[in-house]
């Protein structure tokens, strides 16, 4: 049997212009997955958006010009309508185990409002996620536009440190995802070397089981198999598996090919079909 899809997004994810919880449980019972977590965006930073950066005409809602400038300001999640299409979903699919779940991003920047909304939500799986080579003090940039803005190692390596203060400076997530988000937006005219990236990884990797945390196999696109066996390597107790999925058809994609390389890594299913993978 397949793993659990601990990453999934619904019409509660703004950025899920396609989402539709409903369909994805669909979706999930169909291919056979145990266990789904509606892990929804909680995004608190602004960003701002430059005259090369594309996003959809749908988020032009969200964008309001300050001094001249774009600003992007995520809006919250609706909490309310979330949890309530959470039960009717759990009363419509009763064989899929349907979890709650948030994606909070840069938490360690925001301590208040990610304690304010962990307390309203009383969400089930709790991932942190950084999706920026930014520092709280400076603009904030998602790495798709700095990597274009930029050079992609350098915004790749800022990255990553920026992974190990999250670690560090905030101990309330379970599961730390895509430590290889940035590769989603590499430049296609330079190959990307994991090697020259390996000891900053590896540090992220020993901070992240030193905390005593999970790893996420994130399937979008699909995580070397050298990063699993890092993660074993470096104390690693734990993978979760993850398709990211912002539209229902996406859900559940890549687990085959990603439990067998979980298990050349050396970990294996847990106590029952709902949990993380542990160390063999």
């Amino acid at each position: 049997m397949l793993p659990p899809d601990n990453h999934v997004h619904s019409e509660y994810s703004w950025d899920a212009l396609a989402g539709s919880m409903k369909r994805t449980c669909e979706r999930a019972v169909e291919l056979g997955l145990p266990s789904i977590a509606f892990t929804e965006h909680a995004d608190f930073s602004v960003s701002e958006l430059t005259a090369e950066d594309w996003f959809p005409d749908a988020w032009q809602r969200y964008v309001e010009v300050v001094d001249g400038r774009n600003i992007l300001t995520p809006p919250a999640i609706d909490l309310t309508g979330y949890l309530e299409t959470l039960e009717r979903c759990r009363d419509r699919f009763p064989e899929l185990r349907i979890l709650s779940g948030v994606e909070l991003s840069e938490a360690h920047w925001f301590p208040d409002q990610t304690a304010d909304l962990l307390k309203r939500g009383g969400f089930q799986r709790i991932l942190a996620s950084l999706h920026t080579a930014s520092r709280r003090d400076e603009p904030y940039a998602d790495i798709s536009a700095s990597i274009k803005r930029g050079d992609a190692a350098t915004e790749y390596s800022r990255y990553l440190a920026e992974a190990v203060r999250l670690i560090e400076e905030y101990d309330g997530f379970e599961v730390l995802t895509h430590i290889d988000y940035p590769v989603r937006y590499w430049p296609a005219d330079e190959p990307f070397d994991l090697t020259r990236f390996e000891d900053e990884i590896r540090l992220v990797l020993r901070t992240l089981a030193r905390a005593d945390k999970v790893m996420e196999f994130n399937t979008r696109i699909p995580l070397d198999p050298r990063v699993v066996a890092w993660w074993r390597q470096e104390g690693g107790k734990g993978v979760s598996f993850a398709s990211d999925a912002h539209r229902p058809d996406a859900v559940g994609n890549g687990f085959r090919e990603a439990v067998e390389v979980a298990r050349a890594a050396g970990f294996k299913p847990g106590a029952d079909l709902f949990d993380f993978w542990v160390r063999d």
